[in-house]
């Protein structure tokens, strides 16, 4: 029996240990063999086996008890009860180291789960940071792109309007321009009209002078 619980003792010490301090892939075995241990039966039967090595460990105590109340009432403790003692305290020592080493493998197992869910989470949280500041970055760029799309489209906005400013005064000068061609060609033709009846005045008059040149000769 003692033998055993050195063995157990040792064993649980060493899975301590390697949950503990990181060598290589064997804290990555231990955490896969707890987490096999704790699916289907493996709780139940662990549970069942701490709970018999508690009632052994109270029975081992109640014996040192009773060797001690013995011997307190006899004033000495014969060696068959001094051994008793000594063998009952050593296997009550080794169970509640035992049972204690377990709580705390379990602890530390139950821990590092949690240890690398958060790490997960983490590294999902990064990657996430890392699109997010991607996206940020093309949208950066679009808004970049887009501005000076839009200051080209100003500029060639305020060119077009500058030509059609342009082209709207070329036309305000065509237009007064035809205008005063009109108002030239309306004199030049009043000109003529009144060449005409002066003309015409003349020719009248010439008549005149010839029929009266004509009366006096004969």
């Amino acid at each position: 029996m003692i033998q055993l619980l050195f063995l157990v003792l040792f064993a649980e010490g060493v899975m301590a240990f390697l949950l503990l301090v990181k060598i290589g892939p064997l804290r990555d075995l231990v955490m896969k063999s707890l987490d096999q241990l704790k699916m289907g039966k493996g709780p139940a039967t662990v549970k069942t086996i701490a709970g018999t090595m508690s009632v052994i460990l109270l029975s081992s105590l109640m014996s040192i008890v009773k060797i001690q109340n013995k011997g307190a009432k006899l004033g000495t403790m014969s060696p068959m009860d001094q051994v008793l003692w000594r063998t009952h305290l050593l296997e009550a020592s080794l169970m509640g180291f035992t049972l204690f080493l377990g709580f705390l493998i379990d602890r530390i197992h139950h821990y590092l789960q949690k240890l690398n869910n958060l790490r997960s989470n983490v590294g999902a949280s990064k990657e996430e940071l890392e699109n997010l500041k991607k996206e940020t970055v093309q949208l950066k760029e679009k808004d970049e792109k887009a501005s000076k799309e839009i200051k080209q489209l100003k500029e060639e906005l305020s060119l077009l309007s500058e030509s059609l400013r342009k082209i709207k005064l070329e036309s305000e000068e065509k237009d007064k321009k035809v205008e005063t061609a009109e108002a030239h060609v309306a004199s030049l033709q009043k000109q003529a009209a009144d060449l005409l009846l002066e003309y015409d005045r003349l020719l009248e008059d010439n008549q005149n002078l010839q029929a009266q040149t004509l009366g006096r000769k004969s």
